[in-house]
């Protein structure tokens, strides 16, 4: 943020008004957080490459970050992705594309199918498909939300397990005749094994080519023909089968995970009815621009986010923020993309640009969560680049050292060796953690709650202390004008003339209740001159010739007489917000107050939080005795007075001892949100707050903050719990199959079992119901 706008940044806590319109905040668009624009292939339009070198996030791969220190222009194109399974998926594609020259970044975002690669030359995209291809897996060129709709059917179900029922029902053919025709039942299952294991050894050879060459496709390739060599035909087709149900399982585990992302993209309709000339016409939603005013039927979704041109209409805005009521807006107020329309045919002026709109941006949060990976994560996929190798050395050994050493028979050991080969697979260790903390993003975006990724996640369940900004989070952040109290002969509507005047242009909601308040009086606000916020006490201007301020009262320099100085107290002891108007250095010309209202689930949330252990603190520009009288109508304690940086540094020194979540909605509370633990916006707070925080509450109820802690805290249970089950499951089996006990088929098994058990262990979280769900309901 430039120096010049520090001096706007004051505190939006109910003691000071904010700055005038001369000196407006930056709004920064949460669309930009990533600085990644989608361009169409072979295109390279201004609204379509990106030229942006932000910095990659931390926490991400270190290949998506080694093309950010090239200096030239940096083009970014994205395609979608199909033939992923499950997180490994991603990865391997990920180290095929990262190889191909040219290529800056390369990051494949599972929850969406989506490939982003930086490039600086147009070329490269060609070489990009062609690795896709190569790798094994299949992509789509068009926009990456594209909605075509799926085929669905028992046709359907059938082609996708084609080679599956195949598989079997020759296996099944194979068993049936082998009492009868046994040298043709071995080659049945010798067939049978060759021809399903063609495309698996295939794709095994592509994946090594493109760097991963430890793949499970290159495990099972080796286990099954060892298991041919070996004469175990039987088995080798049983691997095979067990091996192909368990990558179908894993599909649909990931469909699962991906449902309600995909669920979100369809929310926004294909078409839109535009007025252009006073006649309605059909156009594309994608061919919409800001400014442009469309017509929207009752029942129907609004394409783009719009400011609503009638005087009233209600809205369903379920899909997007969880509220199961239709809510009602008024002329000018802004409705987001994905609203339906309930009662009447409306019309709006579009305010949002292509990929810009609520639900892009709630996409664009998800996709970034992806490159936001828990600890843990990170620590198994470290761990699963030197296991498998190191599994494959043991495995070698099992199969070398007995034979030759102890004379022990080679059959005998490359049979166990293989077994111990397929067991020492890590895909359900490394799939344990992607699987729950997909599954818990999943749940919390269905609750309305946006987390950015698995660290965040993993950081929700450890908070120990929430801090809570006041104004716009405790409460609803829309302030009324109580109590005008006008002084040395100024009437009321003269006092609210020249105040209105100086606080005309700004946004703080304390400003906006005022002039609004002028307007319902029919008051007519003069121009004011030389308009400045001041810091974290008020704002000052010029109307008339004379300068006027406008200021807390514990800001002003001068004394105040004891009466107006009762009066001020009077009206702080019960709860409101006060300031003073000055005319020149010495004269007092009035008191206004505001009174705001606490947020109906505010007292809720807090017990919610002390039910989990978790203790709550309100942190407020408000003077102590305003503070107390909020806090104590929701049982919580707070510190007052606190200037933006003043909550900084109380935020850094709970975070000492305690983590510490900060729950606002302010640009002044963006440094907090920093500074703790984990931030955490209020869904209709500014830009810069959305984007400094961790999480995200959608729909603004404050009781699901015990939710999401709730949520978080499941995940890492049932990320323990996965761990346990494939890291269990492998050393049973690992014994057993050293020892002679089981064979190859139970080592798929246990591989493809384990896999499946955690997978769909994961999936429990889709369907999380916290304790609070009837308070928030």
């Amino acid at each position: 943020m430039c120096t010049k706008h520090d001096a706007c940044r004051s505190d939006k806590t109910a003691m000071t008004p904010h700055q005038s319109g001369s000196c407006a905040s930056p709004k920064i668009n949460s669309i930009q957080m990533a600085g990644v624009a989608t361009a169409e292939p072979g295109c390279c339009a201004s609204n379509s490459c990106s030229s942006s070198t932000d910095p990659a996030d931390e926490e991400s791969d270190s290949g998506f970050a080694t093309g950010l220190k090239s200096n030239q222009p940096q083009l970014t194109q994205s395609w979608k992705i199909g033939g992923m399974d499950c997180p490994a998926c991603a990865r391997k594609i990920e180290t095929a594309v990262g190889k191909v020259e040219g290529i800056l970044e390369a990051k494949v975002l599972f929850a969406t199918e989506k490939l982003v690669v930086k490039f600086n030359d147009t070329s490269v995209a060609e070489q990009v498909e062609q690795t896709i291809t190569a790798t094994g897996f299949t992509f789509h060129s068009g926009p990456s939300n594209s909605k075509a709709p799926q085929p669905t059917g028992w046709k359907v179900t059938i082609q996708q397990n084609a080679q599956i029922i195949a598989i079997a029902s020759a296996m099944a053919v194979g068993a049936m005749i082998k009492p009868i025709f046994p040298i043709a039942s071995e080659w049945i299952f010798i067939l049978t094994c060759l021809a399903g294991l063609y495309p698996i050894g295939k794709k095994a050879i592509q994946l090594a080519k493109s760097g991963t060459p430890f793949a499970i496709e290159t495990l099972m390739s080796v286990a099954a023909l060892g298991a041919l060599y070996l004469g175990e035909t039987i088995e080798a087709a049983m691997v095979l089968l067990l091996f192909l149900i368990g990558e179908r399982l894993e599909a649909f585990a990931a469909s699962r995970a991906r449902s309600g992302v995909q669920a979100l993209m369809a929310l926004v309709p294909e078409t839109a009815t535009k007025i252009i000339n006073g006649e309605r016409v059909e156009v594309s939603a994608s061919e919409l621009n800001p400014g442009d005013v469309i017509e929207v039927s009752p029942g129907a979704r609004l394409p783009a986010d719009g400011k609503l041109h009638d005087d009233v209409a209600s809205f369903d805005e379920s899909a997007l923020t969880g509220e199961s009521l239709p809510v009602e807006r008024y002329k000018g107020e802004s409705v987001m993309a994905g609203a339906v329309v309930a009662d009447r045919v409306v019309r709006f002026t579009i305010t949002s640009k292509q990929g810009e709109n609520a639900i892009d941006r709630i996409l664009h949060l998800i996709e970034e969560a992806e490159s936001r990976k828990a600890p843990l994560e990170r620590f198994l996929d470290k761990f699963s680049r030197w296991y498998t190798p190191l599994m494959m050395v043991v495995a070698l050994a099992v199969i070398i050292v007995p034979p030759t050493l102890f004379a022990q028979p080679w059959e005998t050991w490359v049979y166990r060796g293989l077994a111990l080969l397929l067991i020492a697979c890590p895909c359900a260790l490394v799939i344990s953690t992607p699987a729950a903390i997909t599954s818990g993003l999943a749940a919390a975006a269905r609750r309305g709650a946006l987390i950015k990724g698995g660290a965040a996640l993993e950081q929700l369940g450890r908070v120990e202390t929430v801090a809570f900004d006041k104004t716009g989070t405790l409460t609803k952040g829309k302030p009324e004008v109580t109590n005008v109290i006008a002084l040395n002969g100024w009437d009321e509507e003269r006092l609210l003339t020249v105040v209105g005047a100086v606080e005309v242009g700004s946004s703080h909601p304390l400003a906006v209740s005022l002039v609004r308040k002028t307007e319902q009086l029919g008051l007519t606000l003069p121009e004011a001159n030389n308009k400045q916020a001041l810091v974290g006490s008020g704002v000052i201007g010029e109307v008339d010739g004379d300068t006027y301020l406008v200021s807390a009262p514990s800001k002003l320099e001068l004394v105040l007489p004891a009466q107006i100085s009762e009066q001020i107290q009077q009206l702080e002891d019960h709860g409101k917000t006060v300031v003073v108007a000055v005319r020149g250095s010495k004269e007092v010309i009035g008191v206004i107050a505001w009174q705001d209202t606490l947020r109906e689930d505010a007292r809720q949330a807090v017990e919610a939080l002390n039910a989990l252990g978790v203790n709550s603190i309100m942190l407020t520009g408000d003077n102590p005795r305003s503070a107390a009288a909020i806090s104590s109508q929701i049982n919580i304690d707070f510190k007052a007075s606190l200037l933006p940086k003043d909550k900084v540094t109380y935020v850094e020194q709970l975070s000492q001892s305690a983590n510490v979540a900060m729950v606002g909605d302010g640009i002044n509370d963006a440094p907090a949100m920093k500074a703790a633990s984990i931030g955490i916006a209020m869904g209709g707070g500014t830009d810069v707050a959305l984007e400094t925080a961790d999480s995200a509450i959608t729909h603004n109820r404050l009781v699901e903050l015990a939710g999401m802690i709730e949520l978080s805290r499941a995940t890492l249970s049932n990320i323990r719990q996965n761990i346990i089950l494939a890291l269990g499951l492998k050393g049973v089996f690992l014994v057993t199959s050293l020892l002679g006990i089981t064979g190859l088929w139970v080592a798929v098994l246990a591989d493809s079992g384990a896999t499946a058990i955690v997978t769909l262990n994961a999936l429990r979280l889709l369907k999380f119901k916290s304790k609070q769900d009837g308070i928030a309901g």
